[in-house]
């Protein structure tokens, strides 16, 4: 492909694309009218060869083809905007301090792996860890004062870039020894099991209660926690069992002896999506943390693919 024939334009009109699989959406992030972006969409699918994005019902699905492209462009398109950034990182000998928002269960999926890497690479710098509060934290004034942050909505927020990071389901967590076992994946096992239920801020019930709800079952409930953790710290010394994300039940089986059931109702998949100021596209720390952190997501959504 000539690359002197693309128009940059394309690229950063694909990127939203992309990523808001909907090109009102992606319109408004690039600041470009909806025939506009409809015009560069016809545009990409002639260069691509490929329709990009499908209507599927009442709402617009990426391709094969574009789920492919995503990742890949939207590194790209940091890498190239970090050349012409006048302000420079350097991770070896940078000292520079990141303030990152992400709930408790993801610190346990994503801070290992990126305190690895900035061991390797970037030494000298610190990360401050908040708890996710949900989307009403997503403000302007939030937006000038952190890094990154991953949220479990697919809610597109002023300030704020938005890109999926991985995709997970919930299971039940038990002790490796628990007595009911296996037993649990069926549905009178699972209803009768004392469970613990995980509420946290601003909750007013477990969510997978209310889901139950809708399917005319109800679970038995002997506590209520704040977190994932403190659910996973009960169930590995008691006959307790949680409904939970299956990965963090992955990332602590070793450590607290631990098993995943599938449970007797399907509870579908859901996506973790981490977030960026927009204030922040282009500069190169950011673009180093990104980089890191959505290479992590990458990791998990492998790990998910071969467990399937």
């Amino acid at each position: 492909m000539n690359l002197a024939a693309i128009d940059m334009n394309l690229l950063v009109a694909l990127d939203a694309l992309l990523g808001e699989a909907s090109v009102g959406r992606a319109a408004l992030r690039i600041g470009l009218s909806q025939p506009a972006t409809s015009h560069a969409l016809r545009r990409l699918r002639g260069l691509v060869g490929d329709p990009l994005l499908v209507r599927v019902g009442a709402r617009m699905e990426l391709t094969p083809r574009a789920e492919a492209l995503r990742q890949p462009l939207a590194e790209a398109l940091d890498r190239l905007r970090g050349l012409f950034d006048a302000e420079g990182f350097e991770p070896a000998t940078s000292t520079r301090r990141f303030r990152l928002m992400m709930p408790d269960h993801v610190v346990d999926l994503v801070l290992p792996d990126l305190s690895g890497a900035a061991a390797r690479e970037a030494p000298g710098i610190r990360l401050d860890v908040a708890p996710w509060r949900g989307p009403a934290t997503m403000t302007a004034e939030l937006a000038r004062s952190i890094d990154l942050v991953i949220g479990c909505t697919a809610e597109a927020f002023a300030g704020f870039h938005r890109q999926r990071l991985f995709a997970d389901t919930e299971a039940l967590a038990v002790r490796h020894d628990h007595p009911d076992g296996t037993a649990l994946a069926r549905l009178p096992a699972f209803l009768s099991a004392r469970h613990v239920a995980v509420v946290g801020r601003g909750q007013r019930e477990d969510p997978i209660d209310a889901w139950l709800r809708e399917k005319a079952l109800a679970r038995s409930i002997a506590m209520v926690v704040p977190g994932y953790l403190q659910a996973l710290h009960l169930v590995a010394r008691t006959d307790l069992v949680a409904f939970v994300p299956r990965r963090l039940i992955e990332a602590m089986a070793g450590p607290l002896g631990l098993a995943a059931v599938a449970p007797p109702v399907d509870p579908g998949s859901y996506e973790e999506y981490l977030f960026h100021p927009t204030r922040a596209q282009v500069d190169p720390g950011s673009v180093w943390l990104r980089r890191h952190v959505l290479a992590i997501g990458r990791k998990l959504d492998r790990r998910l693919a071969r467990a399937a």
